[in-house]
């Protein structure tokens, strides 16, 4: 999977941040950039983003509204795994991460395997 780009990751970041789908110009309000991006690099942009399957878009009225088709969760779970993949030595270098970790994302880390084990090989 490619990583998104700097502006790419900034509007699925807005677009996350919301339940329901949203227009550009919320996005674009929630972007974290000085100067901000011109609205119609951010329309496209999402359009980009739309092509390549991370967003979904739905007509209002006379304008579209974008809601993600992925999670954050998801995206950053992929990115991990990619990285895992391309190490040299698997286990060193998730006893590393694991290394890492704080108290609470250690107890995360052991119900999501416990939850990986009952449930099965996929």
């Amino acid at each position: 999977m490619r990583r998104l780009g700097e502006l790419e990751a900034g509007v699925m970041v807005a677009v996350w941040k919301h339940d329901e789908p949203v227009t550009v110009r919320t996005i674009l309000d929630e972007l974290d950039r000085d100067p901000a991006p011109a609205y119609t690099t951010v329309i496209t942009i999402v359009e980009r983003l739309r092509a390549k399957g991370w967003l979904r878009r739905e007509r209002v009225g006379r304008s579209f509204q974008y809601a993600a088709v992925r999670t954050a969760a998801t995206y950053t779970a992929e990115l991990m795994g990619d990285v895992l993949e391309s190490s040299a030595d698997r286990g060193a270098a998730l006893q590393r991460f694991a290394g890492r970790l704080s108290v609470e994302e250690i107890a995360d880390l052991r119900a999501a395997l416990d939850e990986r084990r009952r449930s099965g090989p996929e």
